[in-house]
Order: C-alpha cells, then structure tokens, then sequence
C-alpha cells in the first residue's frame, strides 16, 4: 500500500496581494490548493505545509515573526497537521520533512505552493531524487513575471516552462480537476 501526502510549499502573505513579494495569481492558486487539502482532511491523509523564514538580516519579505511571514488563511494548517519551516529554496534541505514523511510511511508526494520557478521546482526534484512519486498540481501553483538579458518574461511562461521541464521526467504535471476526480 501506498501513501500520499499533500505538500503545501510557501502560501505566504507576502505573496499574496498587498504583500512584500506579491506574485501572479497566488489567491487563486491557494484556491485551488484548498479544494485539495480539503479532499486531503476528508480522507484522514498525510498533509505537511511548509513556511519560509528568511534568514538574511536584509531579507525584504518572510521575516520571521511578522504577518507577511504566517501562512496565509486560505490553507493555514489546523491542529494535527505538520508545520516545516525552512530558510533554503529546497524544502529537504535543512529540515526535518523527509523524517515527518518517512514516519508516516509516505511514497507519494502531491505538491502545491509557490513559486513554480524556485521553491515548488526544488522540492519536486529532491523529492523524484529521494525516491518519491511526485505529482505537481501546475493550478495550485503561483509565480511571478522575471526578467532575463534584459527581457521581461511573464509570469505565465515561467510558470509553463518549468511545468514542462518538471513534467519531463520529475513530476506528473496534473490540474486540480485531475486531482479531485481521481
């Protein structure tokens, strides 16, 4: 038998409208993650949300013990359920998810959050890498426009390229539909 567990990566205030980092479409994402977490409550499943605490001294969003670093309402974690905090891209690295995980037998990993480009690609590689199955739900996930060579490019195509690349041969690259329909 195998277990799933929803990973929720990052649904911060600071990427949330009004926030210190705002990016593209977080409030619908978070959305879109709720509906999963709560299919994931129904069914007594493992769910883990990770937080990002900056740990630069001039970190400009993710400050440790402000509003904008707490996890936004739309998915803030209840009683029960596991709480990581990390200060690198990785959410492996330097915590303690991989132990919350193998504990409860986990081999399954559905992931969501933010950002597609940073923090949702370094987990779901780390994740394929430790020997995880790894599903990406690519509408419960949120990036921001970057820029490149002096070019803008947007928020949309971040997120469709790394969508693709993670699709190739890390992940499996699923909706929400996909999701909740299975």
């Amino acid at each position: 038998m195998t277990a799933t567990a929803l990973v929720l990566v990052d649904f911060q205030n600071d990427y949330f409208d009004g926030g210190a980092f705002t990016l593209v479409g977080t409030a619908q994402a978070a959305e879109k993650a709720r509906k999963i977490l709560d299919r994931f409550r129904t069914n007594k499943e493992t769910i883990v949300h990770i937080r990002h605490h900056a740990g630069e001294e001039d970190a400009s969003f993710f400050i440790p013990e402000t509003s904008g670093a707490e996890i936004h309402t739309t998915v803030a974690p209840v009683e029960g359920e596991a709480v990581v905090t990390k200060s690198n891209i990785n959410g492996f690295l330097g915590t303690d998810l991989k132990a919350i995980l193998d504990v409860q037998g986990v081999t399954n990993l559905v992931v969501v959050g933010a950002m597609s480009h940073m923090c949702i690609d370094a987990l779901a590689r780390a994740a394929s890498d430790l020997g995880y199955a790894v599903t990406v739900v690519h509408d419960a996930v949120a990036t921001r426009d970057l820029e490149f060579a002096g070019r803008t490019v947007a928020a949309a195509d971040v997120h469709a390229s790394f969508m693709a690349a993670l699709a190739f041969a890390y992940a499996n690259v699923v909706s929400t539909e996909d999701v909740l329909n299975n």
